[in-house]
């Protein structure tokens, strides 16, 4: 029998809940930047271009090695990897609170960066590890609520960062991070983070790039988080010229509609269990965000009209990640592999990151709100391009190597 002993199920979950948690906090990381985005521009002068680095800047390591950091995962083990990118975001939010210009500010983000990566790729391994088979694949698929949920709290908390400043802000979460990663090792055993055999880097570097799959995955969260974030990174500041309402209201009715993305990530999760293909959440989120993101940035979409389309995008949107995590050890390699995959696919989130809040600040600098519509618009075409791709490889997901 392959199930696990209810006891056994009991005493993971809330060990899976407090892996979800880091999750949660280094999402915080993320939005922060959004939140505290005019308050930035306002004491380092800074144009909206420049302040979108301040979300982008975030994402620049994670673009570049998210395989490797996936390939360390598998190597050194998730629950070290885990801890010290804890610790690296802490250290770098503890140094952005004493920024004395956009520079050191934006190097701080790059180092924040280096631990969000590390920790989104450490932490479903190590839920893997610790949720029994009986429970894993909702473990798995719930662990997709930590970007929204991250989102969530930290826009709303305007309140408390207009009470301590940016910078007080930034020190707050420093010390946040750095216990949590204490109560984290103190929680996860070292049992609980299993590392497998492997063969020698290179061949382990090349199984992993020769295989159509992390390549599939990865293609598609930055199509996702290159929309996502083009919204999201300026929705209190949209919001707040298009509704004509306070910054604070804005962050709140931000974090309203993040919130639902979330819910999204959970009602996705369980149609996924109750045998709903994965090709159909794919393309009804991808439709509801292309959609309903060209609808927000019209400049003819009326005022409460923009944000009804903000709720659709976003719980839509969260139908994306579940399907992507819940799919990486099937569309991996080999077994032994799943982390560099994952680490593919948090390659392809950081790319989004990176491009999708520089080029809509960009086009909205250089025309207006409506020309982001057109970064949408190409997004939606490499989306379907991706899509036909993942349903081709469904039939022997990750088992198939590219020929070179």
């Amino acid at each position: 029998m392959s199930g696990a002993h209810p006891s056994q199920t009991a005493a993971a979950w809330p060990v899976v809940a407090l892996i979800i948690g880091a999750g949660v906090i280094s999402a915080c990381q993320v939005g922060k930047a959004s939140m505290a985005l005019k308050a930035v521009q306002g004491e380092l002068q800074l144009g909206l271009g420049t302040a979108a680095w301040l979300m982008s800047a975030f994402a620049v390591i994670g673009a570049v090695a998210g395989a490797p950091i996936g390939l360390a995962v598998d190597r050194i083990g998730a629950r070290r990897m885990a801890l010290c990118s804890l610790v690296v975001m802490g250290i770098g939010s503890a140094l952005g609170a004493f920024s004395s210009d956009a520079k050191m500010l934006l190097a701080t983000r790059v180092f924040e960066g280096l631990g969000f990566l590390g920790l989104t790729v450490a932490a479903p391994t190590l839920i893997a590890a610790a949720a029994p088979a009986s429970i894993r694949g909702r473990a798995m698929a719930l662990w997709a609520v930590f970007m929204p949920v991250g989102m969530t709290v930290v826009f709303l908390s305007a309140p408390l960062m207009s009470w301590l400043t940016w910078r007080g802000f930034w020190l707050f979460n420093a010390g946040i991070l750095i216990g949590y990663a204490a109560l984290l090792g103190w929680a996860v055993s070292a049992s609980e983070s299993f590392r497998a055999n492997h063969n020698s880097i290179l061949g382990d570097i090349r199984e992993a790039i020769t295989a159509p799959g992390p390549w599939v995955l990865g293609g598609l969260f930055v199509v996702f988080s290159c929309v996502f974030f083009a919204l999201f990174s300026f929705l209190p500041t949209l919001l707040a010229e298009r509704l004509g309402v306070s910054d604070e209201s804005a962050s709140l009715l931000s974090a309203a509609a993040i919130a639902l993305s979330g819910v999204g990530n959970i009602v996705g999760g369980q149609l996924l269990t109750r045998g709903v293909p994965s090709i159909y959440l794919l393309t009804a989120g991808f439709s509801a965000m292309v959609l309903g993101g060209i609808g927000v940035f019209s400049a003819p979409t009326l005022e409460w009209g923009v944000y009804a389309l903000c709720v659709v995008f976003a719980f839509a949107s969260g139908f994306v990640p579940v399907v992507i995590f819940k799919s990486a050890p099937d569309y991996a390699p080999h077994s032994s592999l799943v982390g560099a995959t994952l680490g593919f696919a948090m390659q392809g989130n950081n790319i989004g990151l990176l491009i999708g809040p520089v080029v809509a600040g960009g086009l909205v600098s250089a025309f207006s709100w409506s020309a982001v519509s057109l970064l949408i618009s190409v997004s939606g075409f490499l989306a379907v391009l991706l899509l036909i791709a993942f349903q081709k490889l469904h039939v022997q997901p990750g088992r198939r190597a590219l020929q070179l």
